[in-house]
């Protein structure tokens, strides 16, 4: 059985995330960037720390602004000792509600996105994902090239910038209620491309960065992601019966433990072989998306996913050290300043490939500005080569690049997406090809 303390923490965790999301509906907003907030409120580096930095003062220029505060005491209650007790560190129930957030996620996306659907779109996915592709890859190796002075961060810094966070603008797409829109076709489309080139490279980075740059290696790797990959894909085209047939039951609980049982054990499995879970995940959801049962999985496996997405954005910023923001500032700054554009403008492309007008266009652009999970899954592989194929003071700053980027690319892609309407009705009269007449995206 857990311990008390264990279970305090569960119980801390979940609490925290709620008063998060009742003050963001509270004031209107998106609930993504306030779970991140408060997981780093609460993590090891802010409140965690609070009684060692409380103890040592403030000294500024050899003066002493703030004296050294070692306790402060209501009623009998040290309130200092008080709030270090609640803090949270990263746990592995956390981190696995955290992988589980992703799953559930991407799963729900596959959900919308049946294999005949991704093959008769498949053309536009393919011109739309190669645009965003080479545009923010290829931003991202000259960003890259430019702060490091070497290929090898310049790879790292490419792949940060280029992902957009499929977690994350499900969600948001979700709680929007754009998932039933035009433009989600090119998001969710570009999100498929994105997801699957990721695939790929996060086999190659882990290859160069922890395996010295074994091309033999890294080859062999390939063609077991890819494998795994086709064998989804083939069971996903020749498996609906099988899905079908699996879900078939008049008992909720045994249905949910089915759909769970398969989901979760597919993309274990893809992790365990170098394949992203999140991947394997978007695959499971559009196999089911071809049966009976779409409308009951989301019903009732909807709560589940809301629960453990909530863990993922708090997990983000319970790992995230304000402090390494300090000396990254100006990267973050220069990256934010070159690479919003850039994904603004292969959005926009992305939703005239797919013959949507300029709003929706737009709105497309909007909705690709955020970053999340694999930006940071990159920053990990840097860590883990740090004395190997990085120097750890370069996978320091990438780590440290990555988290703050995240962390402000998160905040900002949510917003604008839900903002979109004010920023469509300045942006669009504006564009070169508008249309006279053209029908404005409904918020609902």
């Amino acid at each position: 059985m857990a311990g008390e303390t264990a279970l305090i923490d569960v119980g801390v965790l979940f609490a925290v995330v709620a008063l998060a999301g009742l003050l963001a509906n509270r004031i209107g907003q998106s609930v993504i960037p306030f779970y991140i907030v408060a997981g780093m409120l609460v993590g090891p580096h802010v409140l965690g720390s609070l009684p060692e930095r409380l103890a040592a003062g403030v000294t500024v220029f050899g003066y002493e602004v703030v004296p050294p505060i070692r306790d402060v005491t209501v009623f009998g209650y040290d309130l200092i000792a008080g709030a270090s007790a609640i803090s949270l560190v990263e746990t592995d129930f956390i981190h696995l509600g955290a992988e589980l957030g992703i799953v559930f996620l991407l799963f729900f996306l596959g959900l919308e996105f049946n294999m005949d659907r991704l093959l008769a779109a498949k053309e536009r996915i393919g011109k739309a994902g190669t645009v965003d592709l080479v545009i923010n890859f290829g931003i991202g190796l000259v960003l890259g090239y430019a702060l490091f002075g070497a290929f090898l961060p310049a790879f790292l810094v490419a792949g940060i910038v280029y992902i957009s966070s499929s977690a994350i603008i499900t969600k948001s797409l979700i709680d929007l209620g754009w998932i039933a829109n035009d433009e989600a076709n090119p998001m969710l489309g570009t999100l498929v491309y994105e997801d699957l080139f990721i695939a790929i490279y996060l086999v190659v980075a882990s290859v160069f960065v922890l395996g010295g740059g074994d091309l033999g290696a890294a080859l062999g790797d390939i063609g077991i992601a890819m494998g795994f990959i086709i064998l989804l894909l083939l069971f996903v085209h020749f498996g609906t019966q099988f899905f079908q047939r699996s879900l078939e039951t008049d008992s909720h609980e045994y249905f949910v433990l089915r759909a769970i049982g398969i989901t979760v054990l597919v993309a274990g499995a893809a992790l365990a072989l170098g394949v992203s879970e999140a991947v394997a995940a978007f695959f499971v959801g559009m196999a089911f998306s071809s049966t009976d049962h779409v409308h009951e999985l989301e019903k009732l496996l909807e709560p589940v996913r809301d629960t453990f997405a909530a863990v993922f954005f708090f997990w983000i910023g319970l790992v995230t050290n304000p402090a390494l923001f300090a000396g990254v500032v100006g990267l973050i700054a220069a990256a934010v300043l070159v690479t919003t554009p850039t994904k603004l403008v292969s959005g926009y492309l992305g939703g005239r490939i797919y013959h949507l007008d300029e709003r929706r266009s737009v709105r497309v652009g909007l909705g690709m500005v955020t970053r999340g999970e694999f930006s940071l899954i990159i920053a990990s592989i840097a860590i883990a080569g740090a004395g190997a194929g990085l120097s750890t003071e370069t996978a320091n700053v990438i780590n440290a690049f990555a988290v703050g980027y995240v962390l402000f690319m998160s905040i900002l892609g949510t917003t604008l997406m839900q903002h979109s309407s004010r920023i469509e009705a300045i942006v669009v009269p504006r564009l070169p090809g508008e249309r006279t007449g053209a029908a404005q995206p409904s918020n609902d």
